[in-house]
């Protein structure tokens, strides 16, 4: 087994941290709660995404916490464009001075540890929050070699950084396998981005027929052609389902495209909410969440927030997801690309619609034991080094896992 090596520094006093991301709302949506505590902890923060919105800044701003932009293309392979974010992220490094970075998702872990590097950033903690379709079952010829670059470019990338953090069991031991990051790097799972329990609240179950509610970017790895096929099922078997889908289209090649949307909808099979930024209300009037989802998932945030609104959860096997939940207590767990085993799943509430609030109080009792956001955040800020009061206990090292 490889050593876990302590990640404690010697001093944690008025340091400077940068956070990087992928889109400008994730800094609010995903890790304000991190933001603010590192805050509160006397540190300094800068966001840093590209690009922010007025409301964005504004959040952020009221807690103290400035923003950058940089050029970064979310999706896409384009080297000039890459190079252009590694070399603003090493002008932003130089001019702000930070002494650590966080980066989290792939272009901002590859290409943030990279400039970190290059500017000469003193610690580094990429947050793997999921690896992704390049890692996730069969590829074909182009994707084994898209995975192949992305490989190259995180051993390159994240070849000096201080330590990094994962989600799950099956993303450590993907980035052990590939050597995302050197083996003597200590490796830290942390139970998701966690999910602020007083905020989201359980509300009562609607007392109509179940209804079912699918959260997230309408992509095709998240199991909508499944759930699809899964609902249609059940309508010929007459049950009156049709499932609300709350979340925005996405420029990924994976997405569903507008056509297949609107002949699912006439179909009866869906309700297209679109997008909101305060998803709490939408849960209130949903009685079972569904997540059917074949990708590689870190932990969801979305399986968080309706376990913590007092909703059971149907979800897949997959990494991240199916460990979540406790089969047949907070929910269902069902086999990858498999309707029938879904629409089964979605029939146990309808023909015993009683169990949802039994169930949806075992996912809140789970989530609040397992996945609160004040447990995940002094994880983080402790395994970083950033909370003097953590520095004093002996089990620094706890969470830490290795792989052989």
């Amino acid at each position: 087994m490889t050593a876990i090596t302590s990640i404690m520094r010697p001093s944690i006093e008025g340091k400077r941290v940068v956070l990087i991301g992928s889109l400008g709302y994730s800094l609010v949506n995903f890790r304000l709660d991190l933001m603010r505590k590192i805050v509160e902890l006397g540190h300094e923060v800068i966001a840093v995404a590209p690009e922010f919105d007025a409301e964005t800044v504004a959040t952020l701003s009221s807690h103290g916490i400035r923003t950058r932009t940089v050029p970064m293309e979310r999706t896409g392979t384009r080297p000039v464009m890459d190079l252009r974010t590694i070399i603003a992220l090493v002008r932003i490094f130089r001019e702000e001075a930070p002494d650590l970075v966080l980066p989290y998702t792939m272009k901002p872990i590859v290409y943030g540890s990279l400039a970190a590097r290059i500017a000469g950033v003193p610690e580094c903690y990429p947050l793997f929050t999921g690896l992704g379709y390049l890692f996730a079952g069969d590829l074909d010829t182009r994707r084994r070699l898209l995975r192949s670059v992305s490989i190259a470019l995180h051993r390159v990338g994240l070849r000096k950084v201080t330590a990094a953090f994962c989600y799950n069991d099956a993303e450590l031991k993907d980035i052990r396998h590939f050597r995302l990051i050197p083996s003597t790097v200590s490796l830290v799972k942390v139970p998701g981005s966690g999910i602020d329990t007083m905020r989201f609240l359980p509300e009562p179950i609607p007392e109509a027929a179940p209804r079912f509610l699918f959260v997230g970017r309408l992509l095709r790895s998240k199991g909508l052609d499944v759930l699809a096929t899964a609902v249609r099922l059940l309508r010929t078997q007459g049950h009156d389902v049709t499932v609300d889908l709350l979340g925005p289209e996405d420029s990924n090649p994976d997405a569903v495209d507008r056509a297949t949307l609107d002949a699912w909808t006439k179909e009866g099979l869906f309700r297209p909410l679109g997008a909101v930024r305060d998803v709490q209300p939408v849960f209130a009037q949903s009685s079972v969440f569904v997540l059917p989802t074949k990708l590689r998932e870190g932990v969801p945030r979305t399986i968080l927030e309706a376990m913590a609104c007092g909703r059971p959860v149907i979800t897949t096997d997959a990494p991240g997801c199916g460990e979540t939940i406790t089969d047949g207590v907070s929910g269902w767990v069902v086999p990858q690309n498999d309707p029938e085993a879904l629409a089964t799943a979605m029939l146990n509430f309808i023909k015993a619609p009683e169990s949802i609030a039994e169930m949806g109080l075992a996912a809140r009792a789970e989530v609040c034991r397992n996945n609160d956001v004040r447990r995940v955040n002094a994880l983080l800020v402790k395994h970083m080094g950033l909370d003097a009061r953590a520095l004093q206990e002996p089990s620094l090292r706890a969470g830490a896992e290795a792989a052989a």
